[in-house]
This record gives C-alpha cells, sequence and structure tokens, in this order.
C-alpha cells in the first residue's frame, strides 16, 4: 500500500503501482490476499447492480464493481 512517510510528488503513477502490486498480490495468494474478498463483494454487488439496471450489462456490473472496490483498497 502507500508509505504515509513519503513526500507527495503528484501522485500521477503512485497509484498505478499500487495497483499492480495490489492485484499481482490478489494473484499470487488467492483467497488468502486481504484485498480479495472485498473485490469479490464488490464485484458482486456491481453484477447485481447490473442486473437490475435496464442500462448497464451485467458484465460491465461486474467490472465496475471490482474496480471500485479495488481504488477503495488502495485509496487507504
Amino acid at each position: 500500500m502507500m508509505d504515509q512517510n513519503s513526500n507527495n510528488n503528484g501522485g500521477g503513477q503512485d497509484w498505478v503501482a499500487d495497483v499492480k502490486t495490489e492485484v499481482s498480490g490478489m494473484a499470487k495468494e488467492g483467497m488468502h490476499h486481504p484485498s480479495t474478498k472485498p473485490v469479490l463483494a464488490g464485484a458482486a454487488i456491481g453484477a447485481v447492480a447490473g442486473v437490475l439496471l435496464p442500462f448497464v450489462s451485467l458484465p460491465v456490473g461486474l467490472v465496475a464493481g471490482a474496480g471500485i472496490a479495488l481504488y477503495n483498497r488502495v485509496k487507504k
């Protein structure tokens, strides 16, 4: 995750590196990684929203929900 002691140099690429680290950690550790369950829960919520909302399809809702959950995990 993000180092609290680092100086903020604009943060342009910092979050990209953090997301890459989280995704690779989730791929390696599977369900044992602390980010996996919240991201899967976000994907499930997005999928349900995709089914209920007429203008959003199931795959779009699934990806959007997972993306939002992952962003919230990295943002902390």
